[in-house]
């Protein structure tokens, strides 16, 4: 027996001793070492390698992924919370007037009351009519592309990509969308509260089904409970991508890339969101690192971005970092909307005041002071503003924290500045503006509160700018320390 044993062990030791070493040729690189047996150019890579550059492709595209999915999944979650948190059901108005009304959303504006409503037409048309009054809206896809503007009275069909178009559609102005969900976004803008009800009880939505017997949906109003519309961090914020493909219909052509590097990581339109622990933990990493990314370009890529300039030798930037159609003449605005959807929401063409000729409004922003240094909430700064400011309509000065994007929240409960205020003006006609942990004496009415350990940014809206603006000729000076 031991002799037969012995025999198998030279055999198994002489096929060791006569089978060929391959050789291994491994290369440092950013991601780790890479092994190719052979050499790289003419070997195959090590199983060990193929893990690392499989587990790499897939975290690389889940990043890109987070980068081009900003507008859909910020829709998307806005939508979540109107739902869950707010109770709002399809087709039915969110009033937003008051500070704590407008706590939970992206860089509201604390002048105008807000009316917003997601619809879904997977089947049926909706109609919306809107009442005389002075409103200004949009409408958009999921995807935040503006395709109608409402600033006049009238009835609006939408009309989505799986819904029966009406043979009848005469007195309607017909909205097509290539999303189930559709977004209608208006601002109240009249002064005068009686007339800003008025209006918003004679704002309308109901399916084209209940054309002959109309049952408006009718609004709800915040009443102070919490919603928070800003992207979900985490795994999260891929649930909700995933979500958001699976109910809004077909899946766009520019889009379709995309799905192909989405399918490795669980995210696939028809198949629940059930990622394993492997997909899990690459998507959770690359939702940290596509937000940095996502900071990066919004926050310091002013010269990465083909709108991001304002004036020379000015910290202010065009907020409006991405065109209404997302569309430059050879690419689309990859960055340009991930930085202006990732603070912002909405984008139709009267936002683009610098670029449309002066018409509708302008939106500046910065991050920065005058010393180039990152605006920060223990510091106490003054914004010096030149007689009149340039708007016809009016002119605001928000401030927003930089962790969510929505409104600064403090104990005055004042996020906002603005024409509409009654601001103590200098005597030459300038008006000075104070944000900081404490205010000035005597200069409580021109003071926002902020808070240490607490990143703020403002944004500054000329409402009808005049050319001045637009032309360059007057220049918003920069946020300096005080």
């Amino acid at each position: 027996m031991k002799l037969i044993q012995n025999l198998i062990g030279l055999a198994i030791a002489t096929l060791i001793a006569s089978s060929p070493v391959i050789a291994e040729e491994t290369h440092k690189t950013r991601i780790g070492d890479l092994s190719f047996t052979n050499t790289f150019e003419t070997g195959y890579p090590t199983d060990k390698t193929v893990e690392t550059l499989f587990n790499e492709m897939d975290f690389q595209r889940a990043t890109q992924a987070y980068i081009w999915s900003i507008p859909y999944v910020s829709f998307a979650q806005w939508q979540h919370t109107f739902t869950n948190d707010l109770g709002a059901k399809n087709g039915q108005i969110v009033l937003h007037e008051t500070y704590r009304d407008k706590l939970g959303g992206l860089t509201y504006n604390t002048t105008t009351p807000y009316v917003l409503a997601f619809v879904h037409m997977e089947q049926d048309p909706w109609i919306v009519e809107i009442p005389e009054g002075d409103v200004r809206g949009q409408m958009s896809n999921m995807w935040q592309l503006g395709l109608a503007v409402i600033t006049k009275p009238g009835k609006y069909l939408m009309v989505g990509p799986e819904s029966k178009m009406p043979e009848n559609t005469e007195g309607y102005e017909v909205v097509n969308f290539d999303t189930n969900t559709g977004f209608v976004g208006l601002r109240l803008m009249s002064t005068n509260a009686n007339t800003r009800k008025t209006v918003l009880e004679n704002i309308k939505i109901y399916p084209y089904s209940e054309l002959e017997n109309p049952q408006p949906r009718g609004y709800v109003e915040t009443a102070e409970r919490k919603y928070m519309a800003a992207h979900p961090r985490g795994i999260e914020y891929f649930k909700r991508l995933s979500d958001a493909i699976n109910v809004n219909g077909p899946i766009h052509e520019r889009d379709r890339l995309m799905m192909a590097m989405l399918k490795p990581l669980g995210i696939e339109k028809g198949k629940a969101f059930n990622p394993t622990p492997q997909q899990a933990k690459i998507l959770t990493e690359a939702a940290f690192v596509g937000e940095s990314m996502v900071k990066a370009i919004d926050f310091a890529g002013t010269d990465r971005l083909p709108l991001g300039h304002y004036a020379d030798d000015s910290q202010w930037e065009v907020a409006t970092t991405s065109p209404s159609d997302q569309r430059f003449e050879n690419y689309d605005a990859l960055d340009g909307r991930a930085a202006w959807f990732y603070e912002a929401v909405g984008n139709d063409v009267s936002m683009q005041g610098m670029t449309n000729g002066g018409w509708g409004q302008v939106y500046l922003t910065t991050y920065k002071d005058t010393d180039g240094d990152w605006i920060d909430g223990a510091e106490n700064y003054k914004l010096h503003l030149p007689s009149k400011p340039p708007a016809k309509t009016f002119w605001s000065i928000t401030v927003y924290e930089t962790n969510t994007r929505t409104i600064i929240q403090n104990s005055t409960e004042k996020a906002d500045l603005s024409s509409r205020h009654d601001l103590k003006v200098n005597k030459d006609g300038s008006i000075d503006l104070y944000f900081g942990p404490k205010a000035p004496k005597g200069m409580e009415s021109n003071w926002i509160q902020t808070e240490a350990g607490r990143s703020w940014f403002p944004y500054f809206r000329f409402y009808s700018p005049e050319q001045s603006v637009v032309k360059g000729e007057w220049i918003l000076p920069d946020i300096e320390k005080n």
